[in-house]
């Protein structure tokens, strides 16, 4: 399975709702606290080519977008095979 890494900050729906599907899924995920990190800001922002929403997702290398993103790739049935094959 690849890895994914999540870009939250506190008290963000959004967040949550990104995080419960991924772990409904039995997903190991990497939360990065960058609300108030200036160093994981910086690098969320330098990896996602500028996007300032919460949450950002990657799976492995590959930046899904936010949570909208994250729900149609699932809709779609497109989330399980990138979370396994990448």
């Amino acid at each position: 399975m690849q890895t994914v890494t999540v870009y939250t900050r506190p008290m963000c729906a959004f967040c949550f709702r990104a995080l419960s599907l991924l772990k409904k899924k039995g997903v190991e995920v990497t939360e990065i606290s960058a609300a108030f990190d200036k160093t994981k800001r910086q690098e969320m922002l330098a990896k996602s080519n500028g996007k300032t929403t919460y949450p950002q997702i990657f799976i492995g290398d590959t930046h899904v977008g936010g949570c909208d993103e994250l729900i149609a790739l699932e809709r779609d049935g497109k989330l399980d095979p990138l979370l396994n094959n990448g």
